[in-house]
């Protein structure tokens, strides 16, 4: 797409009244709404303005350039104003701005949309190019210095890295990123490349821009390089670098000081990066293939609903187990709010929010919204009847690689379209092929999935009559296995069904074993501070309240991030407290709590204090497993 196929003279005020920064904004939000840009102006300069107050976009060099991605713009497009006088925009130079280029992007806008935008920002990097604009007479005028440029350069993919020089001696690499991925992402980008070749530097940059990353820098980049320049105001990938000498700057500070910053890069004048994960677990993500970075991806976004709604859970029953049951005497409306914010919306979305971004790792941008209606699929839908459990955390597992590859495979096949067609792809062929695809599949799927809930819950009802401790054992197992999903259900639902048969001892197994897996990681992040990475730490301190509050999905972060130590770990502990509390013929007729209910069991003091004996007997078996499995971190 051409630049002057968004930048019309409809949307060219070539002398501005504007005398004040808030002023610009607002009369070329104007100029785009009278153009038929806009569906809400409000809610477009509402979006511009909070673009600017995470750092402004007066450039410097007389430049400034207001940008947002808002549901508000009916049509991609960019609006140009010019101020001989100049206004004060805050620049990085603190010099006043003449050229205002405002940028407004949909939220849906695709790749072509995007690389008109950059194209823009990089010709602004061009001295002669500002300097013809700032004396062109007319708006047809400044359409044509547009035109006559853009025809002059080649697309922005040709130019993406710089052709080493003979007398290049260092090998320096960057990365550009900024909040809406827009204008100043490619500036920096282009003004870095532009620098760096005038003073013979090999350097390669990376954009990371709202068409997805470009340029990425590989494993063997980073492995040569003397040193990376990191000019984000975003959040981007970090672990990649441990070990080097790493820049991190603003973006802005690339446009502004690129000879500055190549000159750090080149003497090396950076203090080395060290990650927060180890250099053997970094090692092992990348002995992984892509699992292990798809499945994490899921796993970090996921954090705050799991941790989010189970503490809302644990608030709500300080007004009582059933607090949030309208039908019952303790019912209260705070508690009911809590109790459905967060069990009700922060727990439903875990698992599609789990599955949405494991596809979107793999797939990028186009995978997120396959992986979340497979993910939503897993815990809802059996067949095509709403069901109350479906397959839970492994079927949010499976929809999230299977939805991320599918897409990966429909981007695949749609890649040979004619560029005619090229701006449908984002917009209609992938999202509708990808999730037409991955949601049969999960339909298909699901229901078998689903179907081991009823035959564990069948299983179980069978062991009634058999050795109590062993059945202690198992459910304890169970409960811990696989972190809330179809087997702890399975075991958590024949306690529920024993209530009703007046057998107390399973619901108090069942609940007690529970509490152990985090609990039990969050004491071993406690005692073995130096297995556990700094976030693992973090997250400990949460699981002691997630734990205590029967929530037993606080464990998913450390399983997740190493299965195979923490598993076997969280399963011995759980074993262990089923099997104790079945030992000590311990009742509870709550079917939730935790904590809050611990004072409820049948018997007494006594039976309190054991059964608490019990659960923290797990729980510190729990921990020491897990210390003797992990390793150590390596700082």
């Amino acid at each position: 797409m051409k630049i002057t196929q968004l930048l019309t003279e409809a949307t060219i005020v070539l002398n501005l009244s504007a005398t004040s920064k808030l002023q610009v904004l607002e009369e070329l939000a104007n100029q785009l709404d009278r153009a038929g840009k806009l569906t809400d102006k409000r809610a477009f300069t509402e979006a511009i303005m909070e673009r600017e107050s995470q750092s402004t976009t007066g450039i410097g060099d007389g430049i400034a350039i207001p940008h947002a991605k808002s549901v508000a713009v009916k049509l991609p497009a960019i609006a140009f104003g010019r101020s001989l006088d100049g206004v004060d925009f805050e620049s990085l130079d603190g010099q006043p701005a003449n050229l205002f280029f405002m940028i407004a992007a949909t939220e849906g806008a695709n790749d072509d949309h995007l690389e008109a935008l950059s194209r823009l920002a990089t010709f602004l990097m061009d001295d002669q190019f500002r300097t013809h604009i700032l004396a062109a007479h007319s708006k047809q005028q400044v359409l044509q210095i547009v035109a006559d440029k853009e025809a002059s350069v080649e697309e922005p993919e040709a130019t993406v890295k710089n052709t080493p020089t003979s007398t290049a001696q260092k090998k320096i690499l960057a990365v550009t990123a900024c909040p809406t991925g827009i204008a100043h992402t490619y500036m920096a980008a282009e003004k870095l490349k532009e620098r760096a070749k005038e003073l013979g530097i090999s350097l390669k940059v990376e954009t990371n821009g709202s068409s997805g990353v470009k340029n990425r820098l590989t494993a063997e980049d980073i492995a040569g390089a003397d040193a990376i320049i990191v000019a984000a105001d975003t959040k981007v990938e970090m672990s990649r670098f441990d070990g080097k000498p790493v820049i991190q700057t603003a973006v802005g500070k690339a446009i502004y000081e690129t000879d500055s910053l190549l000159n750090r890069a080149v003497t090396k004048d950076a203090p080395t990066y060290r990650h927060i994960q180890s250099k053997d677990e970094a090692d092992a993500s990348e002995t992984k293939g892509g699992f292990y970075k798809h499945l994490m991806n899921g796993v970090s976004n996921m954090l705050p609903f799991v941790v989010g709604g189970g503490i809302l859970i644990a608030i709500s029953f300080f007004w009582g187990i059933n607090a949030g049951n309208p039908d019952s005497p303790e019912y209260n409306e705070f508690a009911a709010m809590l109790n459905t914010i967060g069990g009700g919306k922060a727990f439903f979305l875990m698992v599609p929010v789990l599955a949405g971004f494991i596809a979107m790792s793999i797939a990028d941008r186009p995978g997120f919204a396959p992986g979340m209606i497979g993910g939503l699929i897993a815990i809802t839908v059996t067949g095509v009847e709403e069901a109350s459990g479906g397959s839970g955390f492994l079927g949010g597992l499976i929809a999230g690689f299977l939805a991320g590859y599918v897409t990966v495979l429909v981007k695949k096949a749609f890649s040979r379209l004619p560029d005619a067609l090229e701006g449908l792809k984002p917009v209609l062929f992938y999202p509708v092929f990808a999730i037409a695809i991955t949601g049969i599949i999960m339909m298909l799927v699901n229901p078998q999935l689903t179907k081991v809930y009823t035959a564990i819950s069948t299983f179980l009802e069978s062991l009634g009559g058999t050795n109590l401790i062993l059945v202690g054992l198992l459910l304890g197992g169970m409960m811990a296995i696989d972190m809330g999903g179809p087997i702890n259900k399975a075991a958590y639902t024949f306690g529920i069904a024993m209530l009703d048969a007046q057998n107390f001892n399973f619901m108090a197994t069942v609940m007690a074993a529970g509490m152990v897996p985090p609990l039990g990681l969050a004491i071993a992040t406690s005692l073995f501070k130096n297995k556990f990475t700094k976030p693992e730490r973090e997250a400990g301190k949460t699981a002691y309240v997630l734990g205590a509050c029967f929530i037993t999905e606080g464990v998913i972060p450390f399983a997740a991030a190493d299965p195979a130590r923490v598993i076997p770990a969280t399963v011995a502990g759980a074993s262990v407290t089923g099997a104790l509390v079945m030992l000590f013929d311990i009742g509870l007729r709550a079917p939730h709590g935790g904590i809050f209910v611990i004072g409820l069991v049948d018997g007494g003091v006594t039976s309190t204090m054991l059964y608490v004996l019990a659960i923290l007997a797990g729980a510190f078996v729990t921990a020491f497993v897990a210390g003797a499995l992990k390793k150590r971190i390596v700082a």
